[in-house]
């Protein structure tokens, strides 16, 4: 047994070495994998880790009194093709309007009472209610009783994700700075 310590020993001194070599390589921006050296980084770490196919979406958004949000999220793409998608209906169809999407912008800056939000985007009564109610049933909005409505965290990077999927990447000056699209079609 002790002859076996140098050699186990040898072993974990080299295994450690390598760790400590690409935690400090993870260290340097300009060496770290990412948009800055590699323009399709994510897609090819995707593809290495699920050979198969999957969707992944990632987003890190700082909002201010929104909160900051990191989110990740793949899904194998057999089991997306396979699911009936009848199930996501209701929450597509509650961002299908004008109004509605202005409101979970405007909640993107926080939580805000019901009176506010109205205010911001021009309605009142039952018709705030309404688009309210419609936005919570489907996930996107959230409030305690009575309380202020707010666009929960797990929802952020996906609303904007589904945004950017629409097209609002593409909607004008705003959005000149975005990152290009990436396409490796075979």
């Amino acid at each position: 047994m002790t002859e076996q310590v140098p050699a186990r020993l040898a072993e974990l001194e080299r295994r450690l070495a390598a760790l400590e070599a690409q935690v400090a390589a993870l260290s340097q921006p300009d060496r770290s994998p990412g948009p800055a050296t590699d323009r399709a980084w994510a897609l090819e770490s995707l593809q290495e880790l699920v050979p198969d196919g999957a969707v992944l979406f990632a987003g890190h958004v700082q909002l201010g009194a929104g909160g900051d949000w990191v989110w990740q999220e793949a899904h194998p793409a057999a089991a997306l093709l396979d699911r009936d998608w009848s199930g996501v209906a209701a929450a597509l169809s509650a961002l299908g309007h004008p109004l509605r999407l202005a409101l979970l912008r405007a909640a993107l800056d926080g939580p805000q009472p019901a009176p506010v939000l109205g205010e911001r985007v021009g309605l009142s009564g039952g018709q705030l209610y309404h688009h309210l109610r419609e936005l919570q049933a489907a996930g996107w909005l959230q409030a305690q009783a009575r309380g202020p409505y707010r666009v929960p965290g797990g929802r952020v990077i996906p609303l904007l994700t589904v945004l950017a999927a629409c097209g609002l990447r593409e909607a004008g000056p705003a959005h000149a700075e975005a990152a290009p699209e990436v396409s490796l079609d075979r």
